[in-house]
C-alpha cells in the first residue's frame, strides 16, 4: 500500500487525480450540507 501512494504522488498527473478526487468529495460534502439546511426552511412565499 505504501509502494502505491508513492506512485501515485510520485507524478503530476497522480497528484492532479489526487486533487480531483478529493475536490469531487469535498464538493459533495457541501452540497448535502447545503441542501439538507434548504429542505428545512419551508417554502419563502
Amino acid at each position: 500500500m505504501k509502494e502505491l501512494w508513492a506512485e501515485l504522488l510520485s507524478d503530476w498527473v497522480g497528484q492532479l487525480s489526487l486533487f480531483v478526487i478529493a475536490f469531487v468529495i469535498l464538493m459533495a460534502i457541501f452540497f448535502l450540507i447545503w441542501f439538507m439546511k434548504k429542505s428545512g426552511e419551508g417554502p419563502k412565499s
